[in-house]
C-alpha cells in the first residue's frame, strides 16, 4: 500500500471517531427528550434552540469538574479502565463496511466478538479498582450478565454466518437484496435485540448500575472525566449495536439515508424500552439467558445448518 492510502485510512478513522462522538452527544439529548415526554414533562429545552446545545454543556461541565482519587483505590488501574472501555467501544466502529478508505476486513464478526468480550474486563477492573463494595458487586454482576448473554449472542450471530458463509459484514447486504433476514428469523432477531440490551447494560438489564440496590454500581466512585468516558462508551455501544442490528436483519449496509434512519429507529427503541420497562430481577435474567435464549439459538442454529446441507 502507498503512504497516501495509509493517510486516507487515518483521516477516515478520525472523521469516523468525530462522527461517533457527535452521534453519542445527540443520542444523550434524544434520550433525555424522549424520557421527558414519556414521563409527561419537557426534556432539556433551555440551551440553544430546543436544547440542542445541552450535550456540549454537559461535556464541558463533566470534564471541568474536580477529579476525586480514593486513597485506598488501585490508582493506575482505576484511572485507566474508563479509558480502556472507551477505546474498545470506539475500536469496534472500524467494522462499518464503508466502500471507501476505511478498514473493511473479512473476519469482521470475529473482531466484534473479541472486542465485546474484552469490554467486560474494563467494567470488572473499574469495579474492583475502586475498592468499594458497591462498585465491586456491580462489576461482578456486569461480568456474570455479559458472559451469560454473550453465549447466546455469538450463537445467534453464528446462525447468520452459516446462512451467508462469510465473516465479512459487507456480504449481508448481498444476501438481503430480495428479503430481509428479520422475516426469515423473527424470533432470533428479537432474542438478538434483548441480548444487545443486556450487552450494553441497559434497562431492563442494567443490574451493574442498579441505582435502587447498588447506588449506581461499578461507576459509583467515578466523577468528572472518568464518569464521562464510561458514559460515552455505553452510548457508543448502543449506537454500534443498533447499527449491527440494522446491518444483519434489516437489509445490510447501504450508503443511503434509509440505513441511518433504521439505525436511528433501533437506537430510539433502546430509549423507549428504558422509559417503559421496569428492571428485571437478577435470577430472572440468568434464567432467561441460560434456559430460554440458549436453547432457542441452538435450535435455530441446527435448523440453518440443516437447510444449508440439504438445499
Amino acid at each position: 500500500m502507498m503512504l497516501v492510502d495509509y493517510l486516507n485510512i487515518m483521516i477516515g478513522l478520525v472523521i469516523l471517531i468525530i462522527g461517533v462522538m457527535v452521534g453519542v452527544a445527540f443520542l444523550t439529548l434524544l434520550e433525555r427528550k424522549v424520557l421527558g415526554y414519556i414521563q409527561i414533562r419537557k426534556g432539556p429545552n433551555k440551551m440553544g434552540y430546543m436544547g440542542l446545545l445541552q450535550p456540549f454543556c454537559d461535556a464541558i461541565k463533566l470534564f471541568s469538574k474536580e477529579q476525586m482519587y480514593m486513597i485506598h483505590s488501585n490508582y493506575m488501574v482505576y484511572y485507566y479502565s474508563p479509558i480502556m472501555s472507551f477505546f474498545l467501544s470506539l475500536m469496534i466502529w472500524m467494522l462499518i463496511p464503508y466502500y471507501f478508505n476505511l478498514i473493511s476486513f473479512n473476519l469482521g464478526i470475529l473482531f466484534f466478538l473479541c472486542c465485546t468480550s474484552l469490554g467486560v474486563y474494563a467494567i470488572m477492573i473499574a469495579g474492583w479498582a475502586s475498592n468499594s463494595s458497591y462498585s465491586l458487586l456491580g462489576g461482578l454482576r456486569a461480568v456474570a450478565q455479559t458472559i451469560s448473554y454473550e453465549v447466546s449472542l455469538s450463537l445467534i450471530l453464528l446462525s447468520c454466518v452459516i446462512l451467508i458463509m462469510e465473516f465479512n459484514l459487507l456480504k449481508f447486504s448481498y444476501y438481503q437484496m430480495m428479503i430481509w433476514f428479520i422475516f426469515m428469523m423473527f424470533p432470533l432477531s428479537l432474542c438478538w435485540l434483548s441480548s444487545s440490551l443486556a450487552e450494553t447494560n441497559r434497562t431492563p438489564f442494567d443490574f451493574a448500575e442498579g441505582e435502587s440496590e447498588l447506588v449506581s454500581g461499578f461507576n459509583v466512585e467515578y466523577s468528572s472525566g472518568g464518569f464521562a468516558l464510561i458514559f460515552m462508551s455505553e452510548y457508543s455501544s448502543i449506537l454500534f449495536m443498533s447499527m449491527l442490528f440494522s446491518l444483519i436483519y434489516l437489509g445490510g449496509y447501504d450508503l443511503n439515508l434509509f440505513f441511518y434512519m433504521k439505525l436511528m429507529f433501533i437506537s430510539f427503541m433502546f430509549i423507549w424500552i428504558r422509559g417503559t420497562l421496569p428492571r428485571y430481577r437478577y435470577d430472572k435474567l440468568m434464567y432467561l439467558s441460560w434456559k430460554v435464549y440458549l436453547p432457542i439459538s441452538l435450535n435455530f442454529l441446527l435448523l440453518f445448518i440443516g437447510l444449508k446441507i440439504f438445499l
